[in-house]
């Protein structure tokens, strides 16, 4: 589902319709494509008016950025709360589903965040925490997995760690690029697939 076009501003919050506006420039272009002038434009106010908000394209681009992990760590929190009971493997493996929603969901999110090379993450106090709370969480409940013997001894949880994270992006950029066709993974089948292919890689870790 694409991210919805930006809404002319009228009055209000400048701010964020900019942000809505760099949404929809990225989705039409490729996040490379919006610069804050265009975003201005889109929004109908002057070139110069976005400056008051945002000094260049790299800070526009993190605040989009940072609008995108809040959303991210929402629907990782969804997904916990839809688990029942304090198991910390079926609450593991409600991670990376959500993950992969949330990027199917907004792909252009999906894009801007990843494309690192245009947002400023380590200056952004909100991107580096929002990271690190998803990290510790997929840490706890690792260290808890193993702990209790649902996951092997010999396991390092830091490879897991980085494991998981490298194959639920993976995942959800072949959605984005629309590589499943050419893996014969129709439309309607792909959560569903890339869900099993990350229940695949859990179950090589149990004891």
């Amino acid at each position: 589902m694409a991210s919805a076009p930006a809404r002319p501003y009228h009055h209000g919050n400048l701010r964020q319709a900019l942000v809505e506006a760099t949404l929809a420039l990225a989705a039409e272009g490729g996040p490379e494509s919006v610069s804050v002038r265009a975003a201005a434009r889109r929004s109908g106010v002057s070139s110069g008016a976005p400056f008051r908000h945002f000094a260049n394209r790299r800070v526009l681009m993190t605040a989009v950025a940072e609008e995108a992990m809040r959303m991210l760590r929402e629907y990782i929190q969804r997904s916990q709360r839809s688990v029942r009971g304090d198991d910390p493997l079926q609450r593991l493996r409600a991670l990376g589903p959500a993950y992969l929603r949330w990027a199917s969901r907004h792909p252009t999110h999906f894009r801007i965040i990843s494309a690192r090379e245009l947002i400023d993450f380590e200056g952004s106090a909100a991107l580096k925490q929002h990271n690190a709370d998803i990290r510790e969480l997929m840490q706890t409940l690792l260290t808890r997995a193993q702990r209790i013997g649902q996951l092997r001894a010999d396991l390092d949880l830091r490879q897991v760690e980085l494991s998981m994270r490298a194959l639920a992006y993976g995942l959800a950029r072949m959605h984005i690029d629309q590589h499943y066709p050419q893996w014969d993974v129709p439309q309607r089948r792909i959560e569903a697939a890339a869900s099993a292919a990350l229940d695949l890689f859990i179950d090589g870790l149990l004891a």
